[in-house]
């Protein structure tokens, strides 16, 4: 039997700096996000900058490979970053919002992201995002 630690060095191993990460702050949501990574139907998330604002070292690096967590923090996937766009609310695109792969169009992505991530629901037009494509490189799921 492999030990979790075994794995994870093996990991860093062969995707060098990579870090780990959670999709969802509850097992629910981070087991159907990642389902949806796993099938490919997800190939972007978004936090608002203030979540990096006084941390820049963790933001998402274009080109370097980040291990996606199950809830028990047990590596899921590995993904790679492909772009990264700091960019305001109001000026996220049907296209970027739809790569989420949550929602059906970009006003069910308005109201899901204000609810995360504004107060009593409502987000600031200007609120500053860290947009984030990545591409499935591993399902850790099948090795």
């Amino acid at each position: 039997m492999t030990d979790q630690n075994d794995t994870m060095e093996d990991l860093q191993v062969t995707y060098p700096g990579a870090g780990t990460f959670l999709l969802g702050a509850t097992k629910g949501r981070v087991e159907h996000l990642n389902k949806l990574v796993a099938a490919k139907q997800k190939t972007a998330t978004c936090l608002p900058w203030s979540e990096f604002e006084n941390d820049q070292d963790a933001l998402p690096q274009v080109g370097r490979c980040d291990i996606v967590a199950n809830w028990d923090g047990t590596p899921a996937m590995v993904v790679r970053t492909v772009s990264v766009d700091k960019v305001k609310f109001r000026h996220v695109t049907p296209q970027m919002a739809m790569a989420e792969g949550e929602d059906k169009d970009i006003e069910a992505w308005r109201k899901r992201t204000a609810k995360a991530f504004g107060t009593k629901g409502v987000l600031d037009r200007d609120t500053m995002l860290v947009f984030e494509t990545f591409e499935l490189v591993e399902d850790l799921g099948l090795r």
